[in-house]
């Protein structure tokens, strides 16, 4: 009696080295395909973290800017500690160049144990070359708060960095009918303005690269509110 041999089945074979190579071949290019997807989008994560992380710094001073405008306090009020509003050229006083310059009073002072006096506080913005010339391009946008403002002495002010590589930075106060480069109350300018825009222009950084060379802008209205302890008396 003969006993089969299965293994020389007709029908049934293994792969071919051909097959196994080709087999080979097409996952290793399903494989750098995905290897190329995940890559770009890595570097677009990577692009648009970078893109987040640089423009985090300009809303912060956005928001400074937006705060403190809507708080200005009109000269001459609440006893005389509001002092005057000064922008663009007429700023000169404190170190401004060009129209690169705001000074004001506002109410937005926080007061707390290390800060007893009142919500009205001095601030300034100003352009400044920065401490360390070769590590960054443009100046920085510096916000100045002078706190104490019935000190007998001249008190320095704190000052803040709010952003780096800023290359120019525009002040314009419209007064109801047209926009203006400078505003003095000092020099005969009534009250505050209607609005102010702010214009911040950033500079090229290191590599030549000239991104966001469009200036970003900040329309702010004031409304001025005199804040003063009179009264109106009736007949008695």
């Amino acid at each position: 009696m003969m006993i089969p041999n299965h293994s020389s089945r007709p029908g049934v074979r293994a792969f071919t080295l051909i097959e196994v190579l080709l087999a080979v071949a097409i996952f290793a290019i399903v494989l750098a395909a995905l290897n190329t997807v995940f890559f770009s989008a890595l570097h677009l994560r990577m692009t648009t973290s970078r893109s987040i992380d640089a423009s985090l710094p300009l809303e912060q001073a956005l928001t400074f800017l937006r705060r403190d405008l809507q708080g200005a306090v009109p000269p001459g009020t609440n006893s005389d500690l509001a002092g005057d509003f000064k922008s663009g050229a007429a700023a000169n006083g404190i170190g401004m160049t060009q129209n690169g310059g705001l000074e004001f009073y506002t109410s937005t002072g926080v007061i707390n144990d290390d800060a007893p006096w009142g919500d009205i506080q001095r601030i300034f913005y100003q352009l400044r070359d920065p401490a360390n010339r070769t590590a960054s391009q443009g100046k920085d946008l510096i916000r100045g708060v002078t706190r104490n403002l019935l000190s007998t002495t001249m008190e320095e002010p704190v000052e803040q960095r709010l952003i780096g590589e800023v290359e120019s930075l525009e002040f314009a106060c419209y007064n109801g009918t047209d926009w203006r480069d400078s505003w003095d109350t000092s020099m005969g300018d009534s009250g505050l303005p209607q609005a102010v825009r702010v214009r911040i222009q950033l500079a090229a950084n290191n590599t030549g690269n000239t991104r966001n060379r469009q200036p970003f802008e900040m329309l702010l209205p004031i409304e001025s509110q005199s804040r003063t302890n009179q009264t109106t008396g009736g007949a008695q």
